[in-house]
């Protein structure tokens, strides 16, 4: 079982259904209206909880009524919450619009996780204590470096997820070993990937690609009916660091098979399969 620590945030989503996303200026009737727990970090680490791991979470709540619920959606996945702290304030919110074809868009408000501005010892231990430290960009970049220097001290292997792309200290690359970003980001980003020992691109309904030290290997898109995409890519990142220990083609099979099943049914973390849905789904040489 993979050991992993998740430094990232953590939001209620607040999701709205509709047959189109609104052009600007413009009032539209919704369907539907669901709040759902989310945020990268929380979704990667239920993901890769879901996906067999041990998963200990740092990340910070407000103190408003989303608190208590976005604390026992971690604790009700099995995911480590005693580095999980409460900040003055609102939580981190994601106000979501899901058309009829299961695109979105997504506006994001930090909320508490931008109060997550330093690491202490526990913190630091958790670090140090995991197989992997899996990273986004949805809480201040100067923590995620601060996390990333310390798993290079310790030996624990750095996978940042790059996403809200934005620039990023030099030294912060310098620490990734696997990044995983999807075309978009990969097109932005190419320059500094090019530092990255391990890097992973996902293609949507196309699958996904890897390419390092042992090669390049691709995995095709997984047929699904699609509701809401939605939290598909974090299910992904985590899927994937879950089963990095098993090598690039075993993890890839897993996280595109992970990533599919999120899609087909709405909201983020609700949407996340568990274990015994994804080995039904993968091929029968591939499961585990």
């Amino acid at each position: 079982m993979a050991r992993i620590a998740v430094v990232g945030s953590i939001n209620m989503d607040l999701v709205t259904t509709t047959g189109r996303r609104p052009e600007p200026g413009e009032t539209l009737l919704g369907r539907d209206f669901e709040m759902v727990p989310g945020g990268k970090g929380s979704n990667q680490a239920i993901a890769a909880r879901r996906a067999g791991a041990e998963v200990e979470f740092v990340g910070a709540v407000g103190a408003d009524l989303f608190a208590p619920v976005l604390r026992q959606v971690l604790d009700d996945a099995g995911v480590g919450t005693r580095q999980l702290r409460s900040a003055p304030g609102p939580s981190g919110v994601a106000s979501i619009v899901v058309d009829e074809t299961g695109e979105n868009t997504i506006i994001v408000i930090e909320g508490a996780n931008a109060a997550l501005t330093e690491l202490g010892p526990a913190d630091l231990a958790a670090v140090a204590a995991a197989d992997i430290l899996l990273c986004q960009l949805e809480i201040p970049v100067p923590t995620v470096l601060a996390a990333a220097r310390h798993a290079r001290v310790a030996g624990t292997t750095v996978l940042l997820n790059p996403s809200p792309a934005q620039d990023l200290p030099a030294e912060l690359w310098s620490a990734v070993d696997i990044a995983v970003v999807n075309a978009g980001e990969a097109e932005r980003l190419a320059a500094p990937l090019n530092s990255v020992a391990h890097v992973v691109v996902t293609r949507g309904a196309a699958g996904a690609e890897y390419r390092g030290p042992e090669g390049e290997v691709t995995h095709p898109g997984v047929r699904v009916e699609v509701v809401d995409t939605t939290g598909a890519g974090d299910t992904f990142t985590g899927a994937l660091a879950a089963h990095w220990h098993e090598g690039p083609a075993a993890a890839l099979a897993w996280a595109c098979t992970a990533g599919a099943l999120a899609t087909t049914k709405l909201g983020a973390s609700a949407a996340i399969p568990s274990r015994a849905e994804v080995e039904s789904a993968l091929p029968r040489a591939q499961r585990n």
